[in-house]
């Protein structure tokens, strides 16, 4: 069993499964996820492409030796017997419309199966609960069919993957209460310019010994230095799903973190990860490496090397990762998913009304809901 990396890549990568820049070809991808050179630590998730992101991932695997690289997949997504739902994707494993919960543990192992068939390897060294529904945060059969997983050898260790937008606080910290003692794992979003409110669940983490992978440590790219102000999207990107004006907004903030890049000898990106690695719990990062638009755009591999060159000297001092905090700090700035005190109507896959359970939960962790987990601007 290999343990993740200090920074590692993910088949969301490269535009070809999820749209972040433009697409890059199959065999461009293949090379840019191929462990090596400073980046050992490879992810993919089973409902990329329908298995063909774990496909993928599989033919840049090949020739590697397994113990040289680590491999950490996820599974949720139910594309076998569930139909796609437009861009809300395919529904959880744990959707009642699909079965019951004596039939979760049978899911899981199946998914993971095919997923290492479609790798061409015989074992993960970690397997991530991909964007659980509340059953998936809460269920004990849910939780008691991953530990199976790692009892027979399909995965070394086992842990969980909130998403795919913001917010689960409270669900994650629950969940590490209730099966931390199961649990390896955890990966959540954050970034200088994002740090509310991934921080709000590092400290159960810590406390649980759950090590936490981060994603958007490049929040959206801005951190790579190739986005430039009235800079057109690719048709189709993610990214303009988020406010208008962010990304000036951002190179705003990015101007006043720059004096702490030059001091540390650190690119942008690098002070991302840095800024994030500097939390006790945080021992992955994961940037989404985008090919943006254009001809004066850099190559995309550039920005893998500026990655795999992350110094293991951490050139941050508490004082610092404070400082870089109040410059980026978001807190109010959008509508959670997960549990969330603004719910209002029915109970969807990606959100649900707060509990009294989980409102104390929060009670146990300083957070309380009505302050620290609405939209206020």
């Amino acid at each position: 069993m290999r343990q993740p990396g200090r920074s590692a890549v993910g088949a969301w990568s490269g535009g070809r499964f999820l749209r972040f820049g433009e697409t890059i070809e199959a065999e461009r991808l293949e090379a840019l996820l191929r462990p090596g050179e400073g980046i050992d630590t490879v992810l993919t998730a089973d409902t990329y492409g329908q298995g063909e992101a774990d496909s993928l991932l599989g033919r840049a695997l090949t020739g590697v030796a397994r113990e040289e690289y680590c491999l950490v997949g996820a599974v949720g997504h139910d594309f076998y017997a569930g139909e796609r739902d437009g861009p809300r994707g395919f529904p959880r494993f744990t959707s009642p419309a699909l079965r019951g919960q004596g039939d979760y543990a049978d899911y899981l192992r199946m998914a993971a199966e095919k997923s290492l068939e479609r790798l061409g390897v015989s074992s993960f060294d970690l397997l991530l609960l991909h964007n659980p529904d509340r059953i998936g945060y809460s269920s004990e059969a849910v939780w008691s069919g991953m530990a199976a997983l790692r009892e027979t050898g399909l995965a070394a260790q086992i842990g969980v993957a909130p998403g795919p937008a913001n917010g689960f606080t409270l669900d994650i910290i629950s969940c590490l209460e209730r099966f931390g003692d199961r649990i390896d794992w955890a990966m959540i979003i954050l970034n200088p310019f994002e740090p509310w409110p991934g921080e709000l669940c590092l400290e159960a983490a810590e406390r649980h010994e759950v090590k936490v992978i981060t994603r958007v440590v490049d929040y959206g790219g801005l951190f790579w230095g190739d986005l430039r102000p009235g800079m057109e999207l690719a048709k189709g990107d993610h990214r303009a799903f988020r406010p208008e004006g962010w990304i000036e907004a951002g190179l705003e903030k990015l101007d006043r973190v720059r004096p702490y890049c030059e001091r540390t000898d650190l690119t942008p990106i690098q002070l991302a990860c840095q800024w994030n690695l500097a939390h006790p719990a945080v021992e992955c990062v994961v940037p989404t490496l985008i090919q943006e638009t254009g001809p004066d755009a850099r190559p995309v591999e550039r920005q893998r090397a500026e990655l795999a060159a992350l110094p293991v000297e951490q050139k941050l001092s508490p004082d610092d990762v404070a400082s870089i905090r109040a410059i980026g700090d978001n807190t109010g700035c959008m509508a959670l998913k997960g549990a969330n005190p603004q719910h209002e109507g029915d109970e969807r896959p990606d959100r649900w009304e707060l509990s009294n359970e989980l409102t104390e939960v929060g009670s146990r962790w300083g957070i309380d809901p009505a302050r620290d987990l609405v939209a206020t601007h």
